[in-house]
């Protein structure tokens, strides 16, 4: 017969280690005197096969032993139980009964066991968590400040220990999802309502379109050619076929200049590692070229079709599939010619002394000049080099071919230092326009004459607005600027001629957002993509050869069982603790009561200069409509909403003011009644984990649930782990004393306590990671949660659970396929539904 819980048998051998190393820890006077739970969960296994498994084979074995577990455990409560040589029989006591539990049977009576308990827990919510192991001998010097670090045998992803804890936190936290009724019901709808057609803007390369289509369900969406707009599209690229379970995804790509070839990113699990390759557009025919060892990498075509600039990072000890923790230093840029090995391929730049720094190359749009933009962190700044590739050798084919020429390109370094951002939007021969946040962070654009480039020649193009953030400039049919602006972190968009920046036309739009623009220098049309929280896309189309100049509706895609006249939003403006207005959305169904009886649902980021505007998620809206809840989206500082001045005031030594922006966000949900403390669920991801882990450790009065997804967890060391040296711009880093001064004050590794008052205690948290996230590893959330659960998890009033979830072929997020998105959420919405009481509302 099947047994249950087949998928979650704990990890007998970690287990077993730990609750020996407990043992010899007593014998030695380190640890309390106290039954290790791992050894009273054994025990109560052994009852639970006595009272619930009759019919099982070594059912008489177990009962052959229920004497001496009996005999056992009354001589554990006796007055000697202390004594060293009743804690070695009590050692060897358990070993014997552990061997006569045979591996099925474990595995069928921890599935009854942990549903017995779960059941039985419903109210009063205690739980046993895994025993992991402090090695309280390990601690880090801050400038003098030592800094103990017991669980850093977590940061090393392949040990047999780290394992078996991912193994065991799975193993408590999914039969409790599994005992949610929500769970079911949550997938079952978000299956349903998810199945829309989601269509990307069109784009033209050469004489042909290409878009990207999803009939609704499919893992990834599909890349279809048309001969013409009118044409029926044919599939050109599917990424369902990179892999069984669609967790091989398409990660960038370039059509060369005149459409004949497409070079193609694909990355396996979810990791930043990328490997590209190419296809002949007439046919689609696949070449043999394939690069490696690719990352953060430009993919930029040089006009003649014969290759392409990339960046890849040089060969590393040990592994590198997403499950390393290496840094990633020394990014290099190279070209590469179609039709030759990697091997071959010409180092365009690289920077020895500057291991940090990272480039991207772009072409112009004359195919004249390659652009040059250097980073060294995630700060909105760049250095910006460039190199005539008329002048260079007749082209860089020719320049690959001269190997007694030097390796790295001629860079002119137009701009060699890193006091602002620099974006190239168009050019026309040497005047060069640029966004730029230069004396306007805001951001503008101005016009640089390659010909005479002393900054005292430079133009400005369009000024700073009093108010509104400009997000993108790109040019359209030669002579036109379409500008794309934040207002209120609301989309707006324009149009002006590029020749003197005169303003021509504003676009009519909802409150929402654009989130896609197509349109080239040489095309005579674009294409722009519209959302917003309660519609899911409206893609317009307009003809610029055409008098007077009519956008209209390309297609419009609406969700069948979800009518969005039910529903409304609101924009509000909310007063942070220093008096400062931050903008909020809300979305709940209309005429709600404002009584405070609601559950709410607060998002937020705050964090490297990135807006978070109005967007269409069909989660949420569910939550919204079957859990009666009401969605909460707080723009708070540190993002990009109002330009580099809200950036600059969440980040470095100002980043508390994000999460006092978030907690006052809160604390005006439930005072105008939205909401109420014991109902409220924080969410972020990445930066945004960071965000709500420390305002659960600063305020966990304020809120019943925080899930915590890819979160930044140790400020003091997230600098050494692949890319996070690249944050310090926004965070600071430990190694400096002032920094490090800023960063222990909220690090929410290293803030965690048991909540002073009677009756408050953390509200329930649930992390979420994917063990091939080398964005942000998942060693942080591991920590996080070992040392929750040990330093708050032991406290009697600590009742809301406090779980972690490791999903396995997933990383940060980016091209995670649809079945791995569906579960995602309804385990999510299945723990805020359990942990708050929530019923389900057909």
């Amino acid at each position: 017969m099947a047994l249950p819980g087949k998928g979650y048998a704990m990890s007998l051998g970690y287990e077993l280690v730990m609750a020996l190393i407990e043992i010899d820890g007593i014998l030695s006077g380190a640890h309390r005197s106290v039954i290790p739970s791992s050894l009273r969960w054994y025990l109560d296994l052994a009852e639970a096969a006595i009272n619930h498994i009759p019919h099982y084979a070594d059912h008489a074995k177990i009962r052959t032993r229920m004497v001496e577990i009996t005999a056992l455990r009354e001589r554990i409560r006796g007055p000697e139980r202390n004594s060293s040589r009743k804690l070695k029989l009590w050692c060897f006591e358990f070993c014997r009964i552990r061997r006569v539990i045979s591996q099925p049977l474990f595995h069928a009576l921890r599935h009854l066991f942990l549903l017995r308990t779960s059941r039985k827990l419903t109210s009063i919510m205690s739980f046993q968590y895994p025993h992991a192991y402090r090695d309280e001998a390990v601690a880090d010097d801050y400038h003098g400040y030592e800094v103990p670090d017991p669980y850093s045998w977590l940061e090393d992803p392949d040990s047999e220990k780290t394992q078996a804890f991912v193994s065991a936190q799975n193993q408590l936290t999914l039969p409790f999802l599994e005992g949610c009724e929500v769970r079911d019901l949550f997938k079952q709808r978000m299956t349903e309502l998810y199945d829309y057609p989601k269509y990307s803007c069109p784009f033209k390369r050469g004489s042909r379109y290409f878009h990207f289509y999803n009939t609704g369900l499919q893992n990834q969406s599909v890349m279809y050619m048309q001969e013409s707009l009118d044409a029926e599209p044919t599939v050109f690229l599917d990424p369902n076929t990179f892999s069984d379970d669609g967790t091989v995804a398409l990660r960038g790509y370039a059509f060369s200049e005149g459409g004949e070839y497409l070079a193609y990113g694909t990355s396996t699990s979810g990791s930043d590692w990328v490997e590209i390759r190419f296809l002949q557009v007439e046919g689609a025919v696949a070449l043999e070229d394939h690069l490696e060892r690719v990352k953060f990498s430009c993919m930029s075509w040089t006009h003649d079709g014969k290759g392409l600039f990339y960046n890849s990072y040089p060969d590393q000890e040990g592994k590198s599939d997403g499950t390393e923790t290496s840094t990633n230093l020394h990014q290099k840029l190279y070209f590469h010619v179609l039709g030759t090995p990697q091997s071959e391929d010409v180092l365009c730049a690289e920077f020895p002394e500057n291991p940090k720094w990272m480039s991207g190359a772009e072409v112009s749009d004359d195919g004249h000049y390659v652009l040059l933009s250097i980073r060294e962190g995630c700060d909105p700044v760049n250095r910006l080099w460039y190199c005539d590739l008329e002048k260079t050798c007749q082209g860089i084919t020719d320049l690959c071919r001269k190997y007694d020429l030097p390796r790295l390109l001629p860079w002119t370094k137009l701009i060699d230092n890193f006091d602002a951002e620099y974006e190239y939007v168009t050019n026309e021969g040497t005047l060069f326009t640029f966004k730029t946040n230069l004396d306007a962070p805001r951001y503008r654009l101005i016009n640089i004459d390659f010909a005479s480039p002393d900054q005292s020649n430079w133009r400005e193009l369009i000024p700073q607005h009093d108010k509104d953030v400009i997000v993108f400039a790109t040019c359209t049919f030669s002579s036109y600027l379409f500008v794309c602006f934040l207002h209120d972190v609301k989309n707006v968009l324009k149009m002006y001629h590029l020749s003197s920046g005169e303003e021509l036309r504003t676009f009519p739009l909802d409150v929402g957002s654009i989130v896609g623009f197509t349109g080239r220098k040489r095309d005579s049309e674009i294409f722009y993509y519209f959302t917003s929280f309660l519609s899911p896309a409206i893609i317009y189309h307009c003809d610029l050869t055409k008098e007077p100049l009519q956008p209209h509706i390309f297609r419009e895609v609406t969700v069948k069982g979800f009518n969005p006249s039910d529903y409304q939003t609101t924009q509000i403006f909310y007063p942070s603790k220093d008096g400062t207005q931050i903008p909020m959305f809300i979305v709940h169904k209309k005429d709600i009561k404002m009584d405070g009886s609601h559950p709410g649902f607060l998002y937020g980021y705050g964090g490297f200069n990135i807006s978070i505007t109005p967007s269409y998620s069909v989660s949420r809206l569910i939550f919204v409509r079957h859990l009666r809840g009401v969605l909460a989206v707080a723009n708070i500082r540190g993002g990009g909403e109002y330009g580099e001045t809200w950036h600059k005031a969440g980040m470095l030594a100002n980043k508390q003011n994000c999460f006092t922006d978030f907690e006052c966000a809160a604390e005006y949900l439930i005072k105008e009644g939205y909401t109420s403390p014991s109902k409220l669920t924080i969410n972020g991801g990445s930066n945004g984990g960071l965000l709500v882990a420390a305002c659960v450790n600063q305020r966990p009065e304020l809120f019943g649930c925080a899930v915590a997804q890819v979160g930044v967890m140790d400020m003091l060391k997230f600098h050494k782990f692949t890319i996070g040296h690249a944050w310090t711009t926004d965070f600071g880093c430990s190694e400096d004393k002032e920094q490090f001064d800023w960063l222990i004050k909220y690090s929410p590794l290293h803030n965690i306590h048991v909540p002073e008052g009677n009756g408050v205690q953390y509200p329930a948290v649930l992390l979420l990671t994917g063990d091939h996230d080398d964005r942000v590893v998942p060693l942080h959330s591991l920590k996080y949660i070992a040392t929750l659960q040990y330093v708050v998890g032991r406290s009697p009033k600590q009742t809301n659970p406090l779980f972690i979830l490791v999903d396995t072929k997933s990383g940060h997020g980016a091209g995670k396929p649809t079945s791995k998105v569906i579960q995602e959420v309804a385990d999510t919405y299945a723990f805020i539904a359990r942990c708050l009481n929530l019923s389900w509302v057909k």
